[in-house]
C-alpha cells in the first residue's frame, strides 16, 4: 500500500544511524563531507556537536543521534557529514547533520513506500514520511525539516 504522504517517484540519500537505515529526499541535501575537525560552540544544545568550516562558511553540526535519543558512539573512518538544506520562515538554513556511515543515492517508487506503523516504531511517527522496502529491509524516510523544530533552526541560524 502506497503512503498517502509520498506520491511520487522520488530520489534519497541513504545513511546509517546505529542499527537503522534512513534516507531524506536528496534535494533536500547539499553535499556529503567526510569528517573533519568541528569546533565546539560554548552554550550550544547538546545535540549541536559545533560548526565545521565549508569554504569559508561556518556550518552548524549536529549529532543525529543525539537528536535521535540513540545512544553516543565514537567517530569512525565512516562518519560523514550530510549537509542539508533546510527552510527557517522562508530563508535557506543550510546545517549539517553527523551519520554513521553514508551509502547511496536510491530512487523509490511510491508502491515502494508504507506509512510508519502507528506501534511499534521507536522513532516519532510525526517526523517520518514513510518506511521504503528495498532489497528486503527498510529505509526511515525523514521529513527533514519537521526533524528540526523551529527553535532548532534558529539556534543553528545563530551559529552560522
Amino acid at each position: 500500500m502506497s503512503t498517502a504522504k509520498i506520491t511520487t517517484t522520488a530520489r534519497y540519500l541513504t545513511f546509517r544511524l546505529g542499527g537503522e537505515l534512513f534516507a531524506v529526499n536528496v534535494f533536500k541535501t547539499r553535499e556529503v563531507l567526510d569528517l573533519s575537525h568541528i569546533t565546539q560552540v560554548p552554550t550550544a544544545p547538546g545535540y549541536l556537536r559545533g560548526v565545521v568550516n565549508v569554504r569559508d562558511h561556518a556550518i552548524p553540526v549536529v549529532d543525529l543521534r543525539r537528536k535521535f535519543g540513540l545512544p553516543p558512539a565514537p567517530d569512525t573512518l565512516n562518519t560523514r557529514i550530510v549537509v542539508l538544506e533546510l527552510t527557517l520562515d522562508g530563508e535557506i538554513v543550510v546545517a549539517g547533520g553527523l551519520a554513521d556511515a553514508v551509502h547511496e543515492v536510491i530512487e523509490l517508487e511510491p508502491d515502494d513506500i508504507n506509512d510508519p506503523p502507528a506501534l511499534g516504531l521507536r522513532w516519532r511517527t510525526d517526523l517520518i514520511l514513510g518506511l521504503g522496502r528495498r532489497d528486503g529491509q527498510f529505509i526511515i524516510i525523514l521529513d527533514i525539516e519537521k526533524v528540526f523544530s523551529a527553535d532548532d533552526l534558529v539556534a543553528l541560524a545563530a551559529t552560522g
